[in-house]
């Protein structure tokens, strides 16, 4: 028997391709550098941190999900959602930049459908704090240089 195709993917929203380690931000450092010093963007659904990088590869996703948003079941689910919602939005995501999305309580009931929507909807954002991402990594990387 065939799997019967999600909700999601019959509102129009694909994903494309998997999930990979190499879009994957992994490391507790990366985590804190994206909180630290990275361009913060509110939405409806959840917070968005962009933070450039060295290397050309692709976008990576990290997904910050506490227990607030309720039991186990209910922050994987979520997770999986916003997992799904990159996929689906690969345009936005300049290959230089890594995403941390901390999701907010509302997120639980989203669908990928209203995650996407969600994140087109501040696109234009996105794309000037992705500008000033890359701004802020030049400007450290010419601190770092001049031994400051």
């Amino acid at each position: 028997m065939s799997k019967p195709a999600s909700p999601e993917l019959e509102q129009g929203v694909s994903s494309e391709g998997a999930f990979d380690r190499s879009q994957r931000i992994r490391k507790r450092a990366d985590f804190l550098a994206a909180q630290s010093h990275g361009r913060r963007i509110g939405t409806q659904l959840c917070t968005l941190l962009l933070l450039a990088r060295e290397g050309n590869e692709r976008a990576r996703l990290g997904i910050t999900a506490s227990k607030k948003l309720g039991n186990a079941v209910a922050r994987s689910r979520v997770k999986r959602v916003i997992r799904e919602a990159f996929r689906a939005t690969r345009e936005l995501w300049a290959s230089d930049m890594d995403l941390v999305v901390i999701p907010r309580q509302a997120a639980v009931m989203a669908t990928t459908g209203t995650m996407v929507a969600d994140w087109l909807a501040v696109a234009d954002v996105i794309t000037r704090k992705t500008e000033q991402a890359r701004a802020d990594a030049r400007e450290g990387a010419q601190t770092k240089k001049g031994g400051r």
